[in-house]
């Protein structure tokens, strides 16, 4: 497998060797080809561990001409089995001008970018505006969804986000009040009233007003929470606690970023109370027959059989 080079020594576009040929002259062997216009897939890159990276994803990044990656962010495996040729830039301190050379030049020279995010690009991955200027530029790009903190902690913690009857919707959303604004109607308070499952990012640095806000929306004090640090990475950290234990827990481990919080009832270690119907006897679908004794006990409990 190839290794990328330290952080310090990836080469940023116009600072000399590095913004050569990003690729082996014509007929060498490698992936795809050159491709017409160029192309920029933004990769998910997942959670952290290297291995909850997509398949497809892994592939991209094989691949590529050019790859851009926030080595603050993303683990340096992820993108240790690139082609010796290609071009690693490190995004980490870059900014959304600093990448557009590299955009241009893939664009000129018919090469692949692989811009990889943290998580999943579509939930708070700033690619919204990538996508503008790629299309001002005019290369073509897609994007590869990865899996992302929230669902790595519930399945770290073994839990499942959409309890039967105990919450069948996932809010994901973060606090009010940082250095992004929040549009004026989206408040964790209000989400918080739907007492359904929520994932909220961004939030740790401001863990009290937190912790009040979701109090204020109505959760019980003791409604179930998971704290999940570096989600996946070898430092990972899970834990749980009551909501009214939120901020005391996160205050102690100075847990101030990188954190996710999962706050809902169905976060419980209880036993379900109410089975799925999906696998229940008296459940008719496409490739099941309904019992008809189970499906009455069904129907006495208000569902459709």
């Amino acid at each position: 497998m190839n290794h990328p080079e330290p952080a310090d020594q990836v080469r940023a576009p116009g600072t000399g060797p590095a913004d050569g040929p990003a690729r082996p002259p014509d007929g060498a062997a490698r992936g795809p080809g050159r491709i017409p216009g160029g192309k920029v897939v933004f990769v998910g890159a997942g959670p952290g561990a290297p291995d909850l990276i997509t398949v497809r994803g892994a592939r991209v990044i094989a691949e590529a001409d050019i790859i851009i990656w926030a080595s603050s962010l993303v683990a340096p495996e992820i993108v240790a089995g690139h082609q010796p040729e290609a071009l690693l830039v490190d995004s980490a301190s870059a900014a959304l001008e600093d990448i557009e050379p590299l955009y241009v030049r893939a664009r000129d020279e018919g090469l692949l970018v692989a811009r990889v995010h943290t998580g999943d690009p579509a939930i708070y991955g700033a690619t919204a505006e990538q996508r503008d200027q790629c299309d001002r530029i005019g290369i073509p790009h897609e994007s590869i969804p990865g899996v992302s903190a929230y669902s790595a902690a519930a399945a770290a913690c073994d839990v499942e986000i959409t309890r039967p009857e105990v919450a069948q919707s996932l809010i994901l959303t973060r606090l009010e009040g940082g250095r992004t604004p929040m549009p004026p109607r989206e408040k964790v308070r209000e989400f918080a009233r739907h007492g359904t499952t929520m994932a909220l990012y961004l939030s740790a640095a401001r863990n009290k007003v937190l912790q009040e806000e979701l109090l204020a929306g109505g959760y019980p004090p003791g409604t179930p929470v998971i704290i999940g640090h570096r989600v996946s990475w070898p430092d990972e950290v899970l834990l749980r606690c009551r909501l009214d234990e939120l901020s005391a827990t996160m205050r102690e481990h100075k847990f101030w970023k990188h954190t996710v919080v999962l706050v809902g009832p169905s976060l419980a270690t209880t036993p379900v109370e109410r089975r799925s119907h999906l696998y229940h006897p008296g459940f008719r679908h496409q490739y099941r027959a309904a019992n008809e004794e189970a499906a009455r006990d069904l129907r006495e409990h208000g569902a459709h059989a």
